[in-house]
């Protein structure tokens, strides 16, 4: 009964229900995600692609670290992951932004069809396409870790909710492993800006639409100082213009 709710066979579903459990005595990375991928691949048509674990710093995509942040799966298409790491480390992993705000997982078609990407947002999936990965599966784990399968074919309307959710399972467990296997990582924690109370002043206003001229009242400022606190912060947090600052500051929390 259960095979038929989940579109899986029994044997399937066992094998997941076991590595959930045994999975805990794996010893090494890329043992985690070979056993998973041995559990699905022979009779699902989904495969392992890997597993990253975010930095605790929003927007560091330059700390990917293979082997350290990063585990992929052997069989993962040859040439894919060079052409993605190197995507990825100019900011625009459309995929893993997406799962590190959602708490349930989803498809990469399902993603394709809420962001309608356009231009360089489209990149990642017609990189997907150009290796033969038609359809993926991205399991979000605590914020803290995202577990990814791929596969060769569209995941239809047969890939049903039971059997995503005994994919998860699978997933949030092998991302727990993973996690007791690589430990603290202080360099994950990335470099925190500080800014001045007044830097937080003038950009708490500026997130509220304010315009330079309007800061500069509401806090009895130059406008030429609110100026130079806007420059100095963005030299501080590393971005680019006023709009990155204020964006920058809110994902570090150092503004609400």
């Amino acid at each position: 009964m259960l095979a038929n709710r989940t579109g899986l066979d029994h044997r399937t579903i066992e094998n997941i229900i076991d590595y959930s459990v045994d999975v805990a005595s794996v010893t090494t990375p890329e043992h985690v995600l070979s056993r998973l991928h041995d559990t699905i691949a022979s009779t699902t048509t989904l495969r392992v692609l890997g597993a990253n674990r975010f930095s605790v710093k929003v927007g560091d995509w330059r700390r990917l670290q293979l082997g350290k942040t990063v585990f992929v799966h052997p069989d993962v298409p040859r040439g894919w992951m060079d052409e993605w790491a190197a995507f990825v480390a100019g900011g625009h992993p459309i995929g893993l932004m997406t799962a590190r705000m959602c708490l349930a997982p989803f498809t990469w078609t399902e993603l394709s069809r809420m962001l309608e990407p356009v231009g360089v947002d489209r990149w990642p999936f017609e990189l997907a396409l150009k290796y033969g990965m038609r359809d993926g599966y991205l399991c979000p784990v605590g914020g803290r870790w995202v577990v990814a399968f791929w596969s060769p074919k569209p995941l239809s309307s047969g890939f049903l909710e039971p059997a995503r959710g005994l994919l998860y399972m699978a997933a949030s467990a092998a991302a727990v492993q993973l996690e007791s296997l690589i430990g603290d990582d202080v360099g994950r924690v990335g470099r925190r800006a500080h800014l001045t109370p007044r830097e937080l002043s003038v950009l708490r206003h500026a997130s509220d639409g304010r315009t330079v001229q309007d800061i500069a009242t509401l806090l009895g400022l130059g406008v030429e100082t609110v100026r130079s606190h806007f420059k100095k912060a963005e030299t501080k947090l590393g971005t680019r213009n006023r709009t990155q600052t204020v964006a920058e500051a809110m994902r570090h929390l150092l503004i609400l």
